[in-house]
């Protein structure tokens, strides 16, 4: 008598709990790669290992026609936190209640393992499908993004393979499993700025220069500071302060220096000159004495409604039953990389709410409707 299959959980679910137990933390790997292209070999794509440094990389492709569809996400995961502060193992993947919970569920091998799924039951009904289909996978997202996508896309432009339209598969949703549609990001630039004083002896500040009473209504003004309104896509650009330091560890001594970074989300009414000149501005006005370093993550790009969106609204409707909205809050995503190329790229995928947090999970229901989604997406790009 054969063994019957007693697993109650579907297919996606099954691949997402797979991937889970590999622990990807970044940059590392742990043979999760390996998983997808397997199953993707077994479907006949060719596959690139497109390792950079110790990142590992992929692309696979099926087909050489238009339209091109490029399905892209990263493997890597944040690390766990204290795993004791886990109600179960975070690299377990075990389902409790309904949710399968492990670090990368929602953020976002649950999205990985509903692609690779639709893909196979696409190409189940439609052998040789129209146009081509391809996987743009990195394990270098959530870490130093240096040997990842933004190699990978130089890669692909060079062999004349950019594709028509990617839909990257980050956690996009906010309460429900597509209604929310990241048609594009604002940009990310970090300050790195130095106050210098005169370290002295808190008995005699006339002796020295407090950089911490100098700064203070610096650092206020900025925070308080309107870069720009914003657009009809785009909210207002504004400074937040992530980290300020100073002190010698003596409650006596009067620090010769204040070290603070700050983070601007901007929106494409700003650019990171007009930014500096903007922050210079200020801490010229208060007579500071400073360094200033910036670091630019990403910047802001927008696909305008049509084709893609378009066709990622109707797909997220008729699995769900709800129109999606188009929004660029967020964070950064690796799309940053994609659609400076002139790619429609948008982002589409689990629900955000756990993403990075203890206890990261995701109702398995919410897995098979998102593959649905993404079914429904590779019909209406490259036909039934």
């Amino acid at each position: 008598m054969n063994p019957v299959d007693t697993d109650p959980h579907s297919a996606p679910v099954r691949l997402a709990a797979e991937l889970i137990r590999a622990p990807s933390v970044t940059p590392a790997d742990h043979g999760c790669q390996a998983i997808l292209i397997r199953r993707l070999t077994a479907l006949g794509f060719e596959i690139h290992d497109l390792t950079f440094g110790t990142v590992r990389n992929f692309h696979a492709r099926l087909g050489n026609g238009a339209p091109h569809v490029c399905l892209a996400g990263h493997t890597d995961v944040v690390p766990t936190g204290p795993e004791a502060d886990w109600r179960v193992p975070p690299f377990a993947a075990e389902v409790v209640g309904g949710v399968l919970i492990g670090r990368g569920a929602a953020d976002m091998k649950g999205a990985l393992a509903a692609m690779v799924v639709a893909v196979e039951r696409h190409l189940g009904r439609n052998p040789r499908p129209n146009g081509s289909i391809s996987f743009l996978i990195t394990g270098d997202e959530e870490g130093d993004a240096l040997d990842g996508t933004v190699r990978m896309v130089p890669w692909l432009k060079a062999r004349g393979e950019l594709p028509d339209f990617c839909i990257v598969g980050e956690p996009s949703s906010a309460e429900r499993v597509g209604d929310t549609i990241k048609n594009g990001r604002r940009g990310s630039v970090n300050g790195h700025l130095t106050i210098h004083g005169v370290q002295g002896h808190a008995a005699f500040p006339d002796l020295a220069d407090n950089p911490i009473h100098r700064a203070a209504p610096a650092l206020d003004a900025l925070a308080r500071l309107k870069f720009d309104d914003g657009d009809g896509h785009f909210s207002a650009t504004r400074l937040q302060f992530t980290n300020v330091r100073a002190g010698e560890g003596a409650s006596n001594v009067i620090p010769g220096h204040l070290w603070c970074q700050f983070n601007l989300r901007f929106s494409p009414a700003s650019t990171p000159e007009s930014i500096d000149r903007r922050v210079r501005a200020v801490l010229d006005g208060h007579g500071l004495r400073y360094d200033l370093a910036w670091q630019l993550s990403g910047m802001p790009f927008l696909t305008a409604p049509g084709p893609l969106t378009a066709a990622m609204a109707d797909a997220v409707r008729a699995a769900t039953g709800i129109t999606p909205a188009l929004s660029t809050g967020g964070g950064t995503s690796d799309a940053r990389f994609i659609a400076p190329e002139g790619v429609a790229v948008a982002e589409l995928g689990l629900v955000n709410r756990t993403i990075h947090k203890v206890d990261e999970g995701v109702p398995v229901a919410d897995i098979d409707r998102l593959t649905d989604i993404y079914e429904n997406l590779l019909a209406a790009l490259l036909g039934r």
